[in-house]
């Protein structure tokens, strides 16, 4: 499994992490999560991103791997309580979920924190950021970052105070090209890409009732990719193999409650980044069916 250094951190990440997500909302067994996630450590995973409004995914993440903390690099995420009907961005709040999520995980110290799709109207207040440089310096955390789109992202990436991104990218989500990511390479800024493969929305025949999938089953059949066209047995090496050939992107998490299918998806980048002529073509379908609506996806 190729790794990368995540920006200006020491971390060197494996192109390919776990998406926490998953295992939280659609209610894995502890079994399964233990089995899932040491196999991919096994197989070379190294990044586990998670966060604590995604049900009992902590949880089940300190159960299964906390005994080889040595082994991946662990992400969360703060400002949306487990429990709370909206998210809480005031600081005491933060470090609260922090500390939770430090129990939750069974770790004394994570490697990345995130503010979690927080507005940009927040951001310029500066209270959000400086709780998380408060938990940097109170040894909760080794790095800090910010999770989210459109011109927060931008935001958070032209303030200079955090280390990492994690965006959406994606064959059906790439305003952030244009947008952030040439000024995040400026910055040397780890990027982490959410979504890399579109929620794999395709796979629906009708309009999805989860809303987290309606937005690219709708775009997609406009952009008419050749690659996901009936028949096509390549859509998901192809669309993941796009977000991991974006500059400047190190990696791509990818959730599942399905134990095989890490190994499946790592499988899948033996080939490399995408020729250069098949990643051009898909960036200039792109800007020829994309119009201002088409914002990223938090």
């Amino acid at each position: 499994m190729e790794k990368r250094q995540l920006g200006k951190t020491d971390m060197l990440v494996s192109v390919l992490g776990f998406g926490g997500a998953e295992i939280g909302f659609e209610g894995a067994a502890a079994k399964t999560v233990s089995e899932l996630l040491n196999a991919a450590l096994d197989a070379g995973l190294n990044v586990v991103d998670t966060a604590e409004c995604y049900v009992n995914s902590e949880e089940l993440i300190g159960q299964a791997v906390s005994g080889r903390r040595k082994d991946y690099y662990l992400f969360t995420k703060c400002g949306h309580p487990e429990g709370m009907p909206k998210d809480d961005w005031r600081p005491a709040s933060l470090l609260q979920s922090i500390e939770r999520s430090l129990r939750r995980l069974r770790t004394d110290r994570l490697d990345l924190v995130q503010l979690h799709s927080c507005s940009e109207a927040e951001l310029r207040k500066g209270d959000v950021i400086e709780a998380l440089e408060k938990a940097r310096a109170s040894g909760y955390t080794r790095y800090i970052g910010y999770s989210g789109d459109g011109a927060a992202a931008r935001y958070a990436v032209e303030c200079g105070r955090f280390d990492t991104l994690q965006t959406s990218i994606s064959i059906a989500d790439q305003e952030v090209i244009d947008l952030t990511m040439p000024r995040a390479r400026e910055q040397q800024m780890g990027v982490i890409a959410k979504r890399p493969i579109a929620n794999a929305a395709w796979r629906w025949p009708a309009k999805p009732e989860n809303a987290y999938y309606q937005v690219y089953w709708e775009r997609l059949p406009k952009l008419q990719y050749d690659f996901i066209q009936p028949g096509s047995a390549d859509a998901v090496a192809t669309a993941l193999r796009f977000t991991l050939s974006v500059p400047g992107v190190h990696t791509a998490i990818v959730g599942t409650t399905k134990p095989g299918r890490w190994r499946e998806n790592a499988a899948l980048l033996d080939a490399g980044p995408l020729p250069p002529e098949q990643f051009e073509k898909i960036r200039a379908r792109w800007r020829q069916v994309a119009d201002a609506t088409w914002v990223g996806q938090v």
